[in-house]
């Protein structure tokens, strides 16, 4: 028999509709994704590998879900027979109040990226903590626990979950910059008592919480070994840099959690500047082989994903 695969991506119209949008659709879709925007998203590519490589007989698709539209959307999820779905820009922290349940690392950061549906109920979990040290780990062969840290945008879900893991890893400094000053500074509330003892002797205080504005990142910036570009900033080619290019040097290390298929003007500007750079494709990789554990309760074929990727 002839497989019909996936059309590019579907909308909260073919979820109300899904009985005779996915009749001919072989293997049935049983997973994907969530977000808005989400054309750009690699997951299914990778996902799909995946299920191929360990003959699982079902597929993963996009879903362009509106900001207004998320709660119906979940509540289809329910009744459909999904296995589960991801969860990106800008559904992650409004996710988490619409479950059932979450795991303990979502429940601390407030955010999911992954649900799992178990008998008509939604279980959250986040992957992009454990993700996103995996990818520096690869990267950089670097731990974070060995690193003074710098988020840019922690009011997402991203950035939440990747402050989270640098305190769970108890890195040396964490400085997290923000547009909203006050979204900063509540979480830096939740992530000081990880960050009570001493570290290394030196004048800097080991958590802080600043605005997003030069003078303030150029003083930061001399006691920072990596910084974490975790906003949106990069996912279209006109975006202006997360960090203005003349504050980086050459020990830096910069992580930028967009991916696509050119190199963002963060990369660009590290690599002008003799620094080290990475993109989000190593921890869209491990945060998305995590996430087909969580559903399949299995080791995720890692290199199948790596190669669809």
């Amino acid at each position: 028999m002839e497989q019909k695969q996936s059309t590019d991506r579907y909308t909260l119209a073919d979820l109300e509709n899904w009985g005779a949008i996915s009749r001919d659709i072989k293997p049935p879709i049983r997973l994907g994704v969530f977000g808005d925007p989400v054309a750009h998203s690699l997951s299914p590519q990778m996902q799909n590998a995946a299920l191929h490589a360990c003959g699982i007989d079902m597929q993963y698709a996009r879903f362009h879900i509106r900001v207004n539209e998320l709660r119906s959307a979940l509540l289809f999820l329910r009744k459909l027979g999904f296995v589960g779905i991801n969860l990106t820009v800008p559904h992650k922290i409004a996710a988490f109040m619409q479950i059932d349940e979450a795991d303990e690392f979502a429940t601390r950061a407030g955010a999911i990226n992954t649900i799992r549906v178990r008998d008509g109920k939604l279980i959250g979990s986040n992957t992009d903590g454990e993700g996103f040290l995996r990818a520096i780990r690869t990267e950089f062969s670097i731990d974070l626990r060995d690193l003074r840290v710098m988020i840019i945008g922690t009011g997402g879900g991203t950035g939440r979950a990747i402050a989270w893991q640098c305190a769970l890893e108890n890195c040396e400094r964490l400085v997290l910059v923000n547009r909203t000053l006050k979204k900063a500074n509540a979480l830096a509330d939740q992530l000081r008592p990880f960050f009570s003892a001493p570290r290394l002797l030196g004048p800097s205080a080991r958590l802080e919480a600043v605005a997003s504005d030069e003078p303030v990142m150029r003083t930061q910036l001399a006691d920072i070994d990596l910084i974490v570009n975790a906003t949106p900033l990069g996912m279209n080619p006109s975006d202006p840099t997360p960090v203005p290019a003349r504050l980086l040097a050459p020990h830096h290390i910069i992580f930028d959690c967009v991916y696509g298929p050119s190199k963002t003007a963060l990369i660009r500007s590290a690599e002008e500047a003799g620094a080290r750079g990475a993109n989000g494709l190593s921890m869209l990789l491990y945060q998305g082989a995590l996430s087909f554990s969580v559903w399949f309760n299995r080791e995720a074929p890692i290199n199948a994903m790596r190669a669809a990727l």
